[in-house]
């Protein structure tokens, strides 16, 4: 028999800690060990109960959730799923979490949504889940490093795809800040909701030397220095018309339960570029992208796979690597120099 993971809810709202106690305890792998209703309490629970996660509430008194995690991460790093409201300041505060050290948030039910409970109680049990078995140890920490050097070269890779999920906003931070500008154009789906990616965008474009931005239909796709990321609502689709290549927005189904889906976006670019592009799959759960990513390394594309080492859930990386899509195996740290190393020694293999 398995090991219960042990929960500790922090929230302020009574209500809602007895809510969210009460789906926890619905499921038979996990246990509620307390509930906190600020971050002091919460900081007296943790040495007492040792939980395997924890749910943080970002806005709360005395100190607010991100500032806990924090001081958390720093003394006794634990995996934390952040509560998130889905407002604007809640996107900056949520990403500031995941930053922090969070694996991963979800939304406060809103009161329309109390109908959906039960799909509701299936996220946010996955998610807990999910985290309890997160490396959190591998989180990506900010650093000055100056931008990988690649020499500038005729290359004939026209593009570079990136697909993440769980973890992946920080691992994206840690590619692209360490990228100089004048590289071929970028093209990015990572999991996550959509009014999230605004936010997402405008933070990567302000550690990045490549503008990045969230990507609108029929986007042509410059050829240099730029960085396109999927919104959180619709799939991300790459095709041509004539020299130029577009960004097109897909409305479809999710694919793998996913929507943006780093599958379609990898099959698109194997049917319009072929070997002229690269593909990247960083940290995240599930088996997005896996599939996508075999096609483009079989139409004679450059593939790479994050470690697990490096990884905060290794799971789309893991599954690519078994299928024989990733040609290649790398730590986060040397996915800058990976791609330029394909941009530049592409040159004599034209």
């Amino acid at each position: 028999m398995s090991k219960m993971i042990k929960v500790l809810v922090v929230d302020d709202s009574p209500v809602f800690r007895a809510l969210l106690t009460q789906l926890i305890a619905s499921d038979p792998d996990l246990e509620v060990v307390g509930s906190a209703e600020d971050p002091y309490q919460a900081r007296d629970m943790i040495k007492r109960l040792n939980p395997d996660v924890l749910t943080l509430d970002i806005e709360m008194p005395k100190m607010n959730g991100v500032q806990f995690l924090r001081n958390l991460m720093r003394l006794r790093p634990i995996p934390v799923v952040m509560i998130s409201t889905l407002t604007q300041h809640g996107a900056d505060a949520t990403l500031a979490a995941l930053e922090a050290g969070a694996v991963d948030y979800f939304p406060k039910p809103s009161v329309d949504n109390t109908a959906d409970m039960v799909n509701y109680k299936t996220l946010v049990n996955d998610k807990l889940k999910m985290a309890a078995g997160a490396n959190v140890a591998s989180s990506p920490k900010p650093s000055a490093k100056a931008p990988v050097t690649i020499t500038p070269c005729s290359t004939r890779i026209q593009l570079l795809a990136i697909g993440a999920s769980t973890g992946g906003t920080e691992a994206l931070n840690s590619v692209l800040s360490a990228l100089p500008a004048g590289l071929p154009p970028i093209v990015i789906t990572q999991h996550i909701s959509a009014q999230f990616t605004p936010s997402l965008a405008k933070r990567l474009n302000a550690n990045s030397a490549v503008e990045v931005e969230e990507v609108k239909q029929r986007q042509v796709l410059l050829q240099s220095g730029h960085a396109y990321l999927a919104p959180g609502d619709q799939h991300m689709v790459v095709t041509r018309r004539g020299a130029e290549l577009y960004a097109l927005l897909d409305d479809r189904d999710p694919v793998n339960r996913h929507k943006p889906s780093v599958d379609v976006m990898f099959d698109s670019v194997a049917e319009v570029l072929a070997d002229k592009a690269l593909a990247m799959l960083l940290t995240g759960m599930g088996q997005d992208g896996a599939k996508g990513m075999l096609k483009m390394r079989q139409k004679g594309a450059a593939t790479v796979a994050q470690d697990e080492r490096s990884c905060v859930v290794w799971g789309m990386p893991r599954v690519a690597i078994e299928l024989g899509a990733a040609k290649d195996v790398r730590a986060l740290s040397a996915m800058p120099q990976w791609i330029g190393e394909h941009i530049h020694l592409n040159k004599i293999n034209r």
